[in-house]
């Protein structure tokens, strides 16, 4: 073998080695904040900046936010049952900027972006 492709060869292992380290870090890291409640905060939070957009503009009314989360998860994944989280409020200026995500959580998890518009809240995205 020539040594041009020892070095690849040697280059590319360690390549994979990074990979898979930052795979199984990640991983670990999502592992740990669930269990240390991070992901509890980051709820209080989503509902703290709920609470402080309702009470500068009328539109966030969480029954309407919830009522279109379903909405979306309901045509996106029929017959399934969730429940969902407010872990995302962005109260942008004016009305048809604003955003909302809900975290479903079921079967799988499910990530809904909803978009204000001039008619309510409307699905923009379901992942």
């Amino acid at each position: 073998m020539s040594v041009l492709a020892i070095v690849l060869i040697a280059g590319g292992v360690v390549i994979l080695l990074v990979i898979v380290g930052g795979f199984v870090a990640v991983r670990r890291r999502a592992r740990t904040e669930l269990e240390s409640g991070s992901f509890e905060e980051s709820l209080m939070a989503a509902d703290q900046a709920l609470e402080e957009a309702r009470a500068a503009d009328k539109g966030w009314d969480r029954t309407k936010l919830e009522e279109a989360a379903r909405s979306a998860i309901e045509e996106a994944r029929p017959g399934s049952a969730y429940e969902l989280h407010l872990v995302l409020v962005d109260d942008r200026p004016g009305v048809t900027e604003d955003r909302a995500q809900f975290l479903a959580v079921g079967d799988d998890r499910v990530r809904i972006t909803l978009a204000r518009r001039d008619e309510g809240w409307v699905p923009e995205r379901v992942e």
